[in-house]
Parts: structure tokens; sequence; C-alpha cells
């Protein structure tokens, strides 16, 4: 079934709510299809990747210093930004970002690992998925 995208991002908002802390992008994919009737789907089911392209998701309480230090890791890790989109919403930050890894000095697990540190540093949730998972996850 296809829906339009208003659709998702509202029950993407719903459910980013609440759930609260537990907001993995899991949780929110399984919050969504049991709201649309359809059938859970795990992340580890996509094990076919090409390319090297990689969605970083950020949000959170905005405070200053936010995209330099995601930005500022990314650059010392040799990662390629190709594409961002960054929104405050009253006191709320979101980020969005299309990653380039092919020249990076850093697999995606070990990226992944020093963005959960940064996350908690800033007070933060940072979610890092190859584009092949971030794109099943989000074909509802």
């Amino acid at each position: 079934m296809n829906y339009k995208e208003e659709q998702l991002r509202e029950l993407t908002l719903e459910a980013l709510q609440q759930l609260g802390d537990n907001a993995t992008p899991e949780a929110i994919v399984n919050f969504i299809e049991a709201k649309l009737g359809g059938e859970t789907k795990s992340p580890e089911a996509f094990e076919s990747k090409s390319g090297e392209r990689v969605i970083l998701t950020a949000f959170g309480m905005n405070h200053p210093g936010v995209i330099a230090s995601v930005s500022s890791l990314l650059s010392e890790k040799n990662c390629d930004i190709l594409d961002v989109s960054q929104k405050i919403m009253q006191e709320f930050f979101t980020l969005i970002m299309l990653l380039d890894l092919n020249n990076a000095s850093v697999t995606l697990k070990e990226l992944q690992t020093e963005m959960n540190l940064l996350s908690e540093k800033l007070k933060i949730k940072i979610y890092l998925q190859h584009e092949d998972v971030f794109r099943s996850m989000h074909r509802i």
C-alpha cells in the first residue's frame, strides 16, 4: 500500500511522542506498521547492501554547537556529506544527513559507536543507518 509522505510524517511524530526515550528507528517502524496493520520487519532482514551511502538522523533539545560537533566528527573520519536538512521547531532540533563513507577512515559500525558517544555528550539522539536499511524501513 502507498501512503502519502505527510501521513507517514504524522505517524512518525506520533511515534516519537509516545515512545519518548525508547524511540529507536526499529521501534518507530514497528509503531507505524502496527498503526497501519502491517507486519513488522527487522533491519537485519536486509543483508544485501550496495554502496556506502548512509543516513544520519539526529534530534533532541536544541543548543549551540550540535551541527558543528556532528560535522566535525564526520570530517575527522573523512566522511562526505552529500545532502543535509536541518530544522529547528521551537526548542527541538532535527537533522538529517546523507553521507558517503567510500573514503571514510572508519567502518559504519565504528562510526555508529563514535556517534553514540557524541549523542550522549550532546544529550541528543543520533542514528546512523545504511541507505538500504533506511529505504527498506521507510517503505511502509
